[in-house]
């Protein structure tokens, strides 16, 4: 791994980022139904956290004398987080929640692996924070499925 791929990496997660606080936004907003509450606020909750998220990666990315992508830089890939049809399926919501934070935390291994490989602790570290944060959101939206599958 090299610097460059580095900073691709933290390119990636945070158009990543901006892209999962549009769904959760979007998704928090046109979910119905009473199933539907506990859901959309941990999505309103998570909002903030990953636009933090989003917010420290830019900040690294000007450390490291980049710039954070921009609109014209942004390709949509979360097809999974994407508002269902029908705006009473929150089990699909809560599967693509599920997809969106695997991704997450690939993305985010894949930092702290090559941060460690050109020797950037500081991109490490930042990295084992946010895969932390990542983990622990799986593991409230794994709860949320074991609900639906009973």
């Amino acid at each position: 791994m090299t610097s460059h791929d580095v900073t691709e990496l933290l390119r990636k997660a945070y158009s990543d980022e901006i892209e999962t606080v549009m769904n959760y936004l979007t998704n928090s907003i046109v979910l119905d139904g009473v199933s539907a509450e506990e859901v959309k606020e941990s999505l309103e909750a998570d909002i903030q956290e990953e636009l933090g998220h989003a917010e420290m990666i830019g900040q690294r990315l000007k450390q490291l004398d980049e710039r954070p992508p921009a609109s014209y830089d942004f390709e949509a890939r979360q097809e999974s987080l994407q508002p269902p049809e029908d705006s009473t399926d929150v089990l699909s919501v809560i599967e693509g929640v599920l997809e969106a934070e695997e991704d997450a935390i690939e993305t985010y291994r894949s930092i702290i692996s090559a941060a460690e490989d050109v020797d950037d602790p500081v991109t490490e570290d930042l990295g084992v924070t946010i895969l932390a944060d990542e983990e622990a959101h799986r593991t409230e939206f794994r709860g949320f499925k074991r609900e639906y599958d009973k």
